[in-house]
């Protein structure tokens, strides 16, 4: 039996500033761009990988109770969105950071072994970069 992610997805405040790091600055390609009753959903990818990212405002398909709810946990930074892997993370760090970007923490060795940086995405949402 094999498992494999196919689709993972990240809550964000406006799809369009959301695009602006996860395409622009991440270099993810945009598969999907859906509106229904005033939502977004947008799907992203990197390239030749098949996991999908969708990308959704929180109150789309909830009742208002829940997507303030979820929205407040955003907006604080209390959510990790993913963890990504680059081939050269300086470079992408120096990309992503000259996006504007809000830099958590420039490329750093972890005591677990990695070596990783991280962002927080328009929203709020934690994302991290991991040397491949």
């Amino acid at each position: 039996m094999t498992i494999t992610v196919s689709t993972m997805f990240i809550p964000v405040n406006d799809p369009d500033e959301a695009l602006t790091f996860y395409r622009d600055a991440l270099g993810l390609e945009v598969r999907m761009d859906v509106s229904s009753d005033g939502y977004r959903w947008v799907t992203v990818g990197a390239p030749g990988q098949d996991v999908s990212i969708v990308l959704f405002q929180p109150h789309g398909g909830r009742s208002q109770a829940e997507g303030d709810a979820l929205l407040s946990l955003v907006t604080k930074g209390s959510l990790q969105a993913a963890i990504f892997q680059a081939d050269d993370l300086d470079t992408t760090f120096e990309k992503v950071r000259a996006s504007g970007a809000e830099v958590l923490q420039e490329p750093t060795s972890q005591p677990w072994g990695a070596r990783d940086c991280a962002f927080c995405d328009p929203s709020g949402n934690l994302v991290r970069i991991a040397q491949a």
